[in-house]
């Protein structure tokens, strides 16, 4: 819920600053500053509960601390690469790629109950898919739109 309130947050600030700043709407670049915040804010996610978040990475993948920290930082590297002209096509279907690889690890969480903030296995369970999968779909197809297809 807190990176759609961020992505939906961020493009409604950043269309009114690219108005100012550009003297016109640019729907396009104000959807990739959103999508940058908030894969920003979701990295930041990856080194504060790296803990939790390496509780939904299953168990057969070793290193799961160093993937969760890797992981955050390609987050940042893409939401760079969103915001400047010349990446945002390649960063698009970077960043597409990432988030359908990341929906199993969702779904892993779900079914053991991870709560990834708190470290714990008492998290929302498998109703957590009927957000989490549709706002998955959202991202990706908010990604396309803006950086693939514009």
């Amino acid at each position: 819920m807190k990176p759609l309130l961020v992505l939906l947050l961020s493009f409604t600030i950043s269309i009114f600053a690219v108005k100012i700043f550009k003297k016109e709407y640019d729907f396009a670049i104000s959807a990739r500053i959103a999508m940058s915040a908030m894969l920003v804010f979701t990295a930041i996610g990856h080194f504060v509960f790296t803990k939790g978040m390496s509780m939904m990475i299953p168990k057969f993948i070793p290193f799961k601390e160093s993937f969760v920290y890797l992981t955050g930082l390609f987050e940042i590297l893409i939401a760079i690469g969103l915001l400047i002209p010349r990446f945002k096509y390649i960063s698009g279907w970077a960043l597409l790629i990432f988030l359908l690889l990341m929906l199993p690890a969702n779904i892993y969480a779900s079914i053991h109950h991870v709560n990834y903030q708190k470290g714990t296995f008492d998290g929302h369970g498998l109703p957590y898919l009927w957000f989490r999968i549709p706002l998955q779909i959202l991202f990706i197809v908010w990604t396309y739109i803006c950086s693939i297809r514009m």
